[in-house]
């Protein structure tokens, strides 16, 4: 009974308009007051502990580091050598976008920043090839996802503080999904293409690929330092976020030169505005969490369904009807912090592996972020494109249907997020 009380004031709050964030903590703090006798002393005490986590240092630097990559020239010199690799086969442009989306994920760990960077410079050039506006869209508002998926990923961080799962362990995981699911794209826009007989460019020389390659190389580098530090030991996840942020000031104001120091506090900013938003939401939802563990309801759910016959095949079936559902009304951040800590349990419960699992949710984060009515990267691309969030809509599908599809791979087979975990830390 206490649980259904929980969530229809929850949901109540949430359909007023009010934002996810508070609506959480006047759950917490409604329920608390009225129908229990837990001290208020505790709930203070659990609001610092919740937040005092290490890992979750990594998320204002790793939005620092996104947008200084965003506002400067990385993205442009990404795109560039992506174009000079694919540019001559079939909707050459659009697979160039898949690839650039790709690699900008492995240096900012944000979705619509991937969207922002690449589709601003690479859309208008495929508009004035002769791409259809509703191709380019698609390409970029799909791939775009992939910010969150490919490490670093401020989704996963998020994971992690959730459910205290390993963030390197989370990012390792997410390499190989990453890969395939930007290659599925990438052959979904090749396959459009060659139906449709798009435009394809000269091919490039391999010095031309060169040229290229040196001038994105200091921007490439970035997914050598973040990672190959992770990966050898040298810092952790956190330690490599402020590496990150620094590598990418000393890029874009002293190397590439594209963004001079007075734009500087403009961009500490908007970061510091982005994660201030993040670490309320990420406070709240600490004490929803508690209040949910007071009130033994992930447990409570767990008996439920195994009592109910539910093995981890149905279950993951649940799991992703729900959070495609979810990715209805709320935002990525906000969907991972209230239902991990209540779906985890009954994941360890039937013996799935909590780092597929985290796999599993942020891959249905990627599809949340494309399709109406909160899809972030449709706002983000619709504001980059000036076409209307229902036209954008079906421009996504072909591309959306290539992640559903890929859902289904990911969640029913494990080793495709467990093999290179397993390898590399034996």
């Amino acid at each position: 009974m206490n649980s259904l009380i929980i969530f229809v004031l929850l949901i109540v709050l949430m359909l007023t308009g009010m934002p996810i964030s508070i609506s959480l903590g006047l759950t917490v703090l409604t329920f608390l007051f009225t129908l229990t006798d837990v001290p208020i002393q505790s709930v203070a005490l659990k609001l610092f502990t919740g937040i005092e986590k290490f890992e979750i240092m990594a998320i204002p630097f790793f939005i620092l580091a996104g947008n200084l990559l965003t506002h400067g020239g990385v993205a442009r010199r990404m795109i560039r050598f992506a174009t000079s690799m694919l540019g001559h086969f079939y909707g050459g442009l659009g697979l160039a976008g898949v690839l650039a989306c790709a690699l900008f994920a492995a240096v900012s760990g944000s979705s619509p920043a991937c969207v922002v960077a690449i589709g601003s410079v690479i859309l208008p050039a495929m508009v004035k090839q002769g791409f259809p506006r509703n191709f380019g869209a698609g390409v970029i508002t799909t791939s775009g996802a992939l910010g969150i998926l490919i490490p670093p990923s401020i989704a996963m961080v998020m994971y992690s503080v959730s459910t205290n799962v390993s963030v390197g362990a989370m990012f390792i995981a997410g390499i190989v999904p990453g890969i395939a699911m930007a290659t599925a794209l990438g052959l979904t826009t090749w396959y459009i293409a060659r139906k449709n007989d798009y435009p394809r460019m000269p091919k490039a020389s391999w010095t031309e690929r060169w040229v290229a390659f040196k001038e994105s190389a200091w921007g490439l580098m970035l997914i050598v330092v973040v990672m190959g530090g992770i990966y050898s030991g040298i810092f952790t996840p956190t330690e490599a976020a402020a590496m990150a942020a620094v590598y990418a000031f000393i890029v874009t104001v002293f190397i590439y030169k594209d963004m001079p120091l007075k734009r500087i506090p403009k961009v500490l900013l908007d970061s510091a505005s982005m994660s201030a938003m993040l670490l309320y939401i990420i406070t709240n939802a600490v004490l929803f969490s508690f209040l949910m563990t007071s009130e033994n309801i992930p447990q409570a759910m767990a008996d439920w369904l195994i009592g109910q016959g539910f093995g981890p095949i149905a279950f993951l079936l649940v799991v992703n009807v729900l959070l495609l559902m979810a990715g209805n009304v709320m935002e990525p951040s906000s969907i991972i912090l209230i239902m991990a800590p209540i779906l985890f349990p009954v994941a360890i419960k039937l013996g799935i592996d909590p780092i597929h699992f985290g796999i599993l949710i942020v891959v249905n984060m990627e599809v949340g972020m494309c399709h109406p009515p909160v899809g972030l990267n449709l706002y983000v691309a619709s504001g980059i494109t000036k076409m209307g969030i229902s036209e954008l809509t079906v421009a996504v599908w072909p591309w959306l249907a290539t992640m559903l599809v890929f859902l289904v791979v990911v969640t029913y087979w494990p080793g495709l997020s467990l093999w290179l975990p397993h390898l590399l830390m034996k």
